[in-house]
């Protein structure tokens, strides 16, 4: 296992990290499922453990939490909070009214007194910057949170949130959350030049594109991957992004081939190879998913892989852009762009 510095933090995280969604319901993982996927990341390495407050509504958190007792202090751990949950108007964003009930209930749920990293799932264009970093200022100085950072935000965004901290004083987001993979590049081109600018620690998400990038999606194929069964849409091979996505594949496919190497070792050897990743968040559903996974830890992809991969998906290009949870609001609702 690789291990690098998060941001400017001076904490040591490895270059793969522990994504919980999965479990709990969304995954249809168990306790003694989840607690063997987390036994098995941490005596490989792995010492970040990420979830949210909304995964299977907060039972993510309480299964990483009765995962990790006993043995909190050798684990870098993240949540996040600002979806909705439920139907409350109130009980979502990123207002200092919710946060500090949010976080409250996260580290019941986790069973712990603080978390290292409390991250704002989604940009929330109701709250201004200065209300939830005033917020989070004041949290992580009353000692439960170690650090705070964002996930999903567009790179104005980001800009934007570290302008307010600095204009008024406060602390900053030290870490950004973005989805990345060799089919998904269009943060190459705004976000990581952003994030390198502010020496923010990357942790990126989806880096196996919800499964294209798993090997288990191949023309002529059924495509059996559990994202299919609730996100039909996005294996649809009738859309246009899907038949490129699936063309790409196919390429990638002999790439990997050509050097040896699974799918799954170029997916996640590519997005950590960029200078501006520190980790890629892996979210296996069950130990077969997790081991085949940590057989990336350590793979480096020589530059005549990354040049191969370069021509199959040009760097900065999104092949389906439409399911970018960046995109300003502008962009997908007409109303928003015309007077």
């Amino acid at each position: 296992m690789q291990y690098r510095t998060l941001g400017h933090t001076g904490v040591q995280v490895s270059s793969l990290a522990l994504g919980a969604m999965n479990f709990g319901a969304i995954g249809r993982t168990t306790q003694a499922e989840a607690t063997a996927i987390v036994d098995a990341a941490l005596d490989a390495g792995i010492n970040l453990i990420d979830t949210a407050d909304m995964y299977s509504d907060g039972e993510s958190e309480e299964m990483v939490g009765k995962a990790i007792a006993g043995r909190r202090d050798d684990i870098v751990l993240a949540t996040k909070a600002t979806m909705p949950l439920g139907d409350e108007r109130n009980h979502r964003g990123s207002s200092r009214r919710w946060l500090v009930t949010a976080l409250d209930d996260s580290l019941r749920r986790l069973g712990v007194d603080h978390v290292d990293l409390y991250q704002m799932h989604r940009w929330d264009p109701t709250t201004s910057d200065e209300e939830t970093l005033s917020a989070l200022t004041d949290l992580q100085r009353a000692g439960k949170i170690r650090y705070f950072g964002s996930s999903t935000f567009p790179a104005h965004r980001i800009v934007q949130a570290q302008w307010a901290a600095r204009e008024h004083h406060l602390g900053r987001y030290v870490t950004e959350q973005p989805s990345y993979s060799v089919l998904q590049r269009g943060i190459e081109s705004h976000v990581l030049p952003v994030t390198e600018q502010y020496g923010l620690g990357v942790l990126v998400w989806s880096p196996l594109a919800s499964g294209w990038l798993s090997g288990a999606v191949r023309a002529g194929r059924e495509i059996t991957t559990s994202r299919s069964t609730f996100m039909p849409q996005r294996f649809d091979l009738t859309v246009p992004a899907n038949r490129a996505r699936l063309d790409a594949v196919e390429q990638l496919a002999q790439v990997a081939d050509d050097a040896g190497l699974t799918m799954i070792q170029l997916a996640l050897g590519f997005v950590t190879a960029h200078p501006a990743v520190t980790s890629a968040l892996i979210g296996p559903r069950t130990l077969d998913h997790l081991h085949a996974q940590l057989a990336a830890a350590d793979t480096v992809l020589s530059a005549d892989v990354l040049d191969a991969i370069d021509a199959v998906v040009a760097p900065g290009t999104d092949l389906a852009a439409h399911e970018k949870f960046d995109t300003p609001p502008a962009l997908l609702d007409p109303a928003l762009r015309r007077r």
